[in-house]
């Protein structure tokens, strides 16, 4: 049996990393100490039928499903770094970023964020564990409590309607390294 510092440091950036792509910052810090006080509480009756880490992300996953469908997340409102007509909140100050081309990078990467903010739930879910978070297949369907076969389901048609609305918000160009770049249509 692990003890709960070493787990505490092996999992904790990774569950707020999570917890931050389905929640503002703010509230993942705080859904991120609510999911290791609940691992505390429960790491002595851990019974391995799954990985630790499956369990773990499994307790950050149903953690923010009870926040998000709560009435404090719905008071709260949106607290993304989108406002309600998809513009971008809060940018970095170009200054601060060293060059052009990171400024370029950093608000593609806050429009790809506020596209996958606006997915439903279960899309957004899988996308995160699966592509972010790199878990196998197997281990995104236990955490999910689904199927296999439900889990490539959600993960096509996620990948689709993410495609999809990336296709009709953006334009794609290719930089002078060859890289795929975007700019929010207007």
């Amino acid at each position: 049996m692990r003890d709960f510092d070493s787990v505490y440091t092996e999992f904790q950036p990774k569950i707020l990393r999570y917890l931050s792509n389905l929640t503002c910052e703010d509230d993942a810090l705080d859904l991120t100490q609510a999911v290791f006080l609940k691992v505390s509480r429960s790491l002595g009756s851990f019974r391995e039928e799954s990985s630790l880490s499956t369990w773990i992300f499994r307790i950050a996953t149903n953690t923010a499903h009870d926040y998000l469908n709560s009435s404090l997340a719905k008071q709260k409102g949106s607290e993304l770094l989108f406002d309600d007509d998809g513009s971008v909140d809060d940018l970095p100050d170009t200054g601060s970023l060293g060059t052009d081309r990171e400024y370029v990078r950093q608000e593609m990467n806050a429009c790809i964020r506020g596209v996958i903010d606006r997915l439903p739930e279960n899309y957004r879910t899988v996308l995160l564990l699966a592509e972010f978070e790199e878990l196998a297949n197997l281990e995104v369907a236990a955490i999910l409590n689904i199927s296999i076969d439900t889990l490539k389901i959600r993960l096509h048609r996620g990948r689709a309607a993410l495609r999809k609305a990336m296709q009709s918000q953006c334009s794609f160009y290719h930089d002078e390294r060859n890289q795929i770049m975007c700019d929010r249509k207007t």
